[in-house]
């Protein structure tokens, strides 16, 4: 998995940081995500604001953004709760980035259906370009991280780059997807490969219509009869 990435001066964070605050914008988002909790229970609303606070950092350094303890801290006192608490939740879980990345966070699953599928081809493409595990490049564009499974196993390997998946990947087609990205362009998102998100490749083989609309198929399947009850086995008492 990744190298442990280094963690700024708490010193220096504090200095940069320690000012943070909703933008207007932010501060409207964050009451409506407060407001879908009954009160009394506004913890639940942590992670949406942990998110939202991330998505802000990143728009400010213009970086798929992270969570420096300032912030973390801010947003804790939005809901009334212990720093440590949301701490716990920035630690847990891997959608929240703990130290500065690059504009695009390019994380690379490694679990098994990936693993067998090529996702050793997929990190190879990455440090073809100058990526390494826990590290961001020099010019700042990527961060590169190795993951747990997410979630698209049937078009393995797969890649999560900021909000966004690519999926059935090989060396080449991972190649194109950074250099795409490098370039300043959006590369297609999804499968790589000529598929409709996880159905054969070519296109899906049965229920054709669906692809375009919702079809009810059942007037043409007409009405299956059921069987006749068995009948009863000999010496069976008969109803009465």
């Amino acid at each position: 998995m990744s190298d442990a990435a280094h963690i700024p001066d708490e010193a220096e964070t504090r200095a940069r940081w320690g000012g943070f605050a909703w933008t207007d914008e932010n501060a409207r988002i964050a009451k409506e995500i407060i407001a879908r909790y009954p009160k009394g229970r506004e913890h639940s609303a942590i992670m949406g604001l942990l998110d939202l606070a991330q998505r802000q950092v990143g728009a400010e350094t213009h970086t798929q953004g992270w969570l420096p303890v300032p912030v973390i801290e801010f947003v804790a006192a939005q809901v009334n709760m212990p720093y440590m608490r949301a701490y716990e939740v920035v630690t847990f879980y891997t959608m929240y980035n703990m130290t500065p990345v690059g504009r695009f966070h390019v994380q690379v699953c490694g679990t098994t259906p990936c693993m067998l599928r090529g996702s050793d081809d997929v990190l190879a493409a990455c440090y073809a370009k100058g990526m390494k595990k826990g590290a961001t490049t020099e010019d700042g564009l990527f961060t590169l991280s190795e993951v747990e499974c997410l979630g698209a196993c049937a078009n393995a390997p797969m890649v999560q780059i900021n909000d966004d998946n690519y999926e059935d990947l090989t060396f080449d087609s991972m190649t194109a997807v950074l250099d795409t990205l490098a370039r300043g362009e959006q590369p297609k998102i999804g499968p790589q490969v000529d598929r409709q998100v996880s159905c054969p490749e070519g296109g899906p083989t049965v229920l054709k219509e669906m692809v375009d609309a919702n079809v009810d198929y059942r007037p043409r399947w007409g009405t299956v009869t059921p069987p006749p009850p068995p009948a009863p086995s000999q010496g069976q008492k008969q109803g009465g």
